[in-house]
């Protein structure tokens, strides 16, 4: 294995050790014992059935916003959207869902889904199509598309989908449109929605990297006036980009609407996870395989979290501490690279 490689591999494990490190001296300044602190986090994210279940839950759209980030930056573009695009994949593949009647769920499940994706590489192709014929800088567009996303959903939960009182809430989809679930532990059901998340993982992979039209978008990120150059279209690679990366991000929403109760569209649906796409794209340096083990990260942070601040009364905000020390170190890639290499070099100097 090549030195480019083992750094890629060891800057974000290098990176969430020196996070922990920093964050045990903040839990040591409270009074707290870092260590107890620690295995409670880790009690809360995988020390049982449940608690190991809602750390996948929460890891399941994380992969896919991941994935729509990442694929996006490893083809030189920016998609700050997915949050608006996981909104409106999540919003239209529900009307869909909400919409079946006797049909089976072979077919139910992929058309919601479908439609997803669709709506979502919609959304995205319009900041794609901006770009691509009037220059228009993806970052701003998309985030711009994010609020209308959100205002055009608030818009149909409150009118149009309204039901019953209280949280703004579409109805609830078809039962044929519902995942199976494959384990529940009291009121917490894990759905088969994380085997479509790493599927469509290894899939992208194998798209990036084993692939003519993949070679072709990476090309266009390395150097778009090379690849031009080389006769690839940039216009039509800059809105494929954008409409992949926002079919995933769409598909995100939905896996997640069909997969978790309470089965609605609700005014708060996404979360923010759109924008923690951003977060688990850095840390799994856009590479489709470590993006599954960034959201298991970021997942098993939220969840163990929750634990820790009820048991060991640690504030929630360690872990945003963590997660931002973390993206600094990776974004901030030579520090840690210059850390490895120094300590490589002097074991080598002692040996």
């Amino acid at each position: 294995m090549d030195r480019s490689k083992i750094y890629a591999l060891l800057v974000p494990i290098v990176s969430v050790i020196i996070a922990l490190l920093i964050a045990s001296i903040v839990i040591i300044i409270i009074g707290k014992n870092p260590l107890t602190a620690y295995r409670i986090m880790l009690e809360g994210a995988f020390g049982g059935a449940e608690q190991l279940a809602n750390t996948i839950i929460k890891m399941t759209p994380l992969i896919l916003t991941g994935l729509a980030v990442g694929f996006g930056f490893r083809a030189g573009v920016f998609n700050i959207g997915a949050e608006g695009q996981m909104t409106i994949g999540a919003l239209m593949g529900a009307i869909v869902a909400m919409s079946i009647g006797g049909i089976p769920s072979v077919i139910a499940i992929p058309l919601s889904i479908i439609v997803g994706m669709l709506a979502g590489a919609f959304w995205a192709s319009i900041a794609g199509f901006l770009k691509a014929f009037t220059g228009a800088h993806e970052v701003i567009s998309t985030i711009m598309l994010n609020w209308i996303a959100a205002n055009f959903a608030s818009f149909m939960v409150t009118g149009p989908l309204a039901v019953g009182s209280g949280t703004p809430k579409s109805p609830e989809i078809g039962e044929a449109a519902k995942l199976p679930v494959v384990l529940k532990v009291q009121a917490t059901e894990l759905s088969i929605g994380i085997f479509i998340a790493v599927i469509v993982a290894v899939v992208m992979y194998v798209f990036i990297e084993k692939t003519t039209t993949g070679y072709e978008l990476k090309g266009v990120g390395f150097n778009p006036y090379a690849a031009e150059y080389g006769g690839i279209s940039i216009r039509k690679s800059i809105i494929m980009t954008m409409a992949i990366s926002g079919a995933l991000a769409g598909m995100a929403g939905i896996v997640d609407l069909l997969g978790v109760p309470p089965h609605r569209f609700v005014g708060e649906l996404t979360g923010g996870r759109g924008f923690d796409g951003i977060t688990i794209a850095l840390i799994g340096r856009n590479n489709p395989i470590g993006i599954i083990f960034a959201a298991l990260l970021i997942a098993a942070l939220r969840t163990g979290s929750n634990a820790m601040q009820i048991r060991a009364q640690i504030p929630n905000d360690i872990v945003s501490i963590i997660q931002g020390i973390v993206i600094f170190l990776v974004a901030a890639e030579r520090i840690v690279t210059t850390l490895i290499y120094l300590k490589g070099r002097k074991g080598v100097t002692t040996a």
